[in-house]
């Protein structure tokens, strides 16, 4: 919660105003029912038409004020919120940016996306209503009892017993509703997760006859996030009936005792016709008073999430040291091992590597042997458990974070493509790329001859994640993005995996002739794709099983072997050497 007080601080002028003016509001509109108990004692009764004038005047001119001051506390208010809530989702979105993936896999994606949007948005109302209504309506409250204690304090009496019960009402929402409000937005989560997981995989729960199944799924998550919502509604609910009727029996009880006192004359009729006035003001602040009540305890569940995001330090921390001259190794691991969170097995255990610069190091193995893992410690999108990572010969944790993005492009397994244009999927790369350095990278990623198919050329629009490019088209796209960057260091991912061999075969020829001086790494469950490097490293269950060139691994590697058979990548050359 005080992680949020700062965000205000740049409003605090709204902060002041807003509050002020809808607080002089408050104190005229106390002053109406004294006026019309005026007006009716002094103007009607007495038939005094001058007076009645008068007064009538003096309450629109009161009235008038009331209109503009609670237009510019509404102002304040609208700037304040507004401006808060861009102030949070910026920060939020920029801690986001900081956070390491596997605290992005703990706090996960949808929880994400409605702790951004609906959580801040909650917190957008009650900066609002924090401005507008807080001290309006408690001041209303103690306003309106003073001034009807100084009319007849007798009948206030009704409200010292009134008061007390409407307290208890409050509290009692309170703690049954600020539980159930938290497991509200939980059950949200769920259900945005089973929403996103449909929509990104449409054509797979279609290919798989899935719709069904999964509109079950989403019927029982949707009625799980109901039920809960429809319980906390219903206590909620309560509270608006429950305090009118309270306030309500207050009001019978006051035109019955203030009638008495009426006849036994304590009380005139203007005097009654206030008191009743002043009851309705309270019986209305009362309601506002319930609402907020209600808005808070939600701000409050939203408050927890959105500050569970922004205290959370991010996991990877860098140095400060800028990208040095090229060593001898371009990248070091030294008894390297990682385990993921929650997990019990290493994914890489005890992992000790040198990757010569400008050498062309084939990774391989079979699924789940930790080919992806080796290769994303390299950027830091994991830190390693155990060991040491370093690059040009200095700790990767040394490097600030904009010299390690400098120095090694990655293009991961699932191509990832952003609405916009070809040329600005590029331009991410780097952003004051030229026309020529594009197509040149196009043409090393076997993309220009699709690229120049399409009815724009670099111009032609791409839809989120790419759905109007083929899947070879997406990695060609992607593989081209990262030769833009241009950076010592290049990671292929398993980024080939949709290619044809022989374009596959054209796409690593290019890279070679076009990359003397940088240091290629090619993850691939293809031997055709590892075949051609200087040094291929096979895993097997997160350890090395062999590191060598195809033909020597084919002699000294079983596991490579057996990778070459099953593909039938021995040719007899090496069956011959074999021998």
């Amino acid at each position: 919660m005080k992680r949020l007080f700062p965000f205000l601080k740049p409003y605090r002028l709204q902060l002041t105003i807003g509050p002020f003016f809808k607080l002089s509001e408050a104190v005229l509109e106390l002053l109406i029912p004294t006026l019309m108990a005026l007006l009716i004692d002094n103007g009607v009764n007495a038939g005094n038409r001058d007076y009645v004038i008068k007064m009538g005047i003096l309450m629109l001119v009161i009235a008038t004020c009331g209109v503009i001051f609670a237009y510019i506390c509404q102002y304040s208010a609208s700037i304040a919120s507004q401006g808060f809530g861009t102030d949070v989702r910026n920060a939020m979105f920029k801690k986001i940016g900081t956070l390491s993936f596997t605290q992005l896999d703990k706090l996960g994606t949808p929880s994400l996306i409605n702790r951004i949007t609906g959580d801040v948005n909650q917190l957008q109302s009650a900066v609002a209503m924090l401005i507008r209504l807080v001290i309006r309506a408690p001041f209303l409250c103690v306003g309106g009892l003073i001034m009807a204690m100084t009319i007849d304090l007798k009948l206030s009496i009704i409200f010292m017993i009134v008061i007390p019960l409407f307290i208890l009402v409050l509290f009692l929402v309170m703690f049954k509703a600020v539980p159930l409000y938290k497991s509200v937005q939980k059950k949200l989560d769920t259900l945005t997760l089973v929403l996103r997981e449909n929509l990104s995989g449409v054509r797979v729960i279609r290919a798989f006859a899935g719709v069904k199944r999964e509109k079950e799924r989403f019927d029982d998550k949707n009625k799980d996030y109901a039920d809960t919502a429809i319980r906390v509604g219903k206590i909620a609910a309560l509270t608006n009936p429950v305090t009118t009727i309270i306030m309500n029996l207050a009001a019978i009880a006051v035109i019955y005792f203030g009638g008495i006192r009426v006849n036994t004359g304590h009380l005139s009729q203007g005097e009654v016709i206030a008191f009743i006035n002043y009851i309705t003001q309270i019986l209305n602040a009362m309601i506002v008073v319930a609402n907020l009540v209600v808005l808070y305890t939600k701000a409050y569940a939203s408050a927890l999430r959105v500050g569970e995001v922004l205290e959370t330090q991010p996991a990877i921390t860098y140095g400060e040291k800028s990208v040095g001259a090229k060593s001898e190794n371009a990248v070091e691991f030294k008894n390297v091992s990682l385990t993921y969170a929650g997990s019990k097995v290493p994914a890489l255990d005890n992992i000790n590597l040198t990757v010569r610069t400008g050498e062309t190091l084939g990774v391989i193995g079979g699924t789940g042997s930790g080919k992806s893992t080796l290769v994303s410690l390299i950027p830091r999108f994991y830190d390693v458990t155990q060991g040491e990572i370093l690059l040009n010969g200095i700790p990767i944790k040394e490097y600030s974070e904009d010299a390690l993005r400098s120095t090694v492009a990655i293009v991961q397994q699932r191509a990832a493509l952003f609405s916009g244009t070809v040329a600005d999927n590029m331009r991410m790369a780097k952003a004051d790329v030229t026309m020529e350095e594009m197509r040149k990278a196009a043409d090393v990623a076997q993309a220009t001859e699709f690229i120049d198919r399409l009815e724009d050329g670099f111009d032609t629009h791409v839809s989120q994640g790419g759905n109007n490019l083929s899947g070879g088209q997406k990695q060609r796209l992607t593989i081209a993005r990262a030769l833009v960057k241009n950076s010592p260091i290049l990671i292929l991912d398993d980024s080939a995996s949709a290619l044809d061999y022989a374009t596959d075969a054209n796409l690593r020829r290019a890279i070679k002739e076009n990359t003397d001086s940088q240091t290629v790494i090619i993850v691939s469950q293809r031997v055709n794709s590892v075949k051609d490097a200087d040094r291929i490293v096979v895993l097997d269950d997160g350890e090395i099983v062999g590191i060598g060139t195809h033909r020597e691994l084919i002699k000294t590697c079983e596991i490579y072997k057996e990778i070459c058979y099953s593909q039938e990548q021995i040719e007899e050359g090496d069956e011959d050497e074999e021998k």
